[in-house]
């Protein structure tokens, strides 16, 4: 059985070629299109499921309270990044400098995530909650991919 790190981890790598494909496309392509919905789709799932299963049981623990907080402040970056990319034309060069400085926000919270929140998370859950938490988290993300 999983734990919520692994399960979180693997669609970390799954943003990550997503975010590398994307910003290596050109134009008003129908790649371009095919590759930003299917970003924001995952990007959006995780972020709702991440913040259920992961983020709300610890933003209650005072130990991980304020990187739950900030966690779930870079989801909405990553929000506003998304917006600014749908109101932006494809084929202008503004679109891949925003997609390029969404790529940088995306990979940032992950490395906090892998590299600091998980380290911290882990010393607060039990080996239970872990497999719990992973469950319910995977559950979600089946439903609403």
């Amino acid at each position: 059985m999983s734990t919520i790190f692994e399960a979180i981890r693997e669609d970390h790598d799954v943003q990550r070629s997503l975010l590398d494909q994307l910003v290596s496309t050109s134009g008003d392509t129908q790649t371009r299109k095919i590759l930003f919905d299917k970003l924001k789709l995952e990007l959006e799932e995780h972020a709702n499921a991440e913040e259920r299963h992961f983020y709300k049981p610890l933003i209650s623990t005072d130990s991980m309270q304020g990187q739950a907080r900030h966690g779930i402040a870079e989801h909405h970056e990553i929000d506003d990044l998304i917006a600014q990319l749908e109101q932006t034309e494809m084929d202008s060069s503004a679109w891949l400098k925003i997609a390029k400085n969404l790529k940088e926000k995306v990979e940032h919270h992950l490395v906090d995530e892998e590299h600091t929140f998980f380290q911290m998370a882990g010393k607060v859950f039990d080996e239970k909650e872990k497999s719990q938490l992973a469950e319910k988290y995977t559950s979600y993300m089946s439903e609403h991919r």
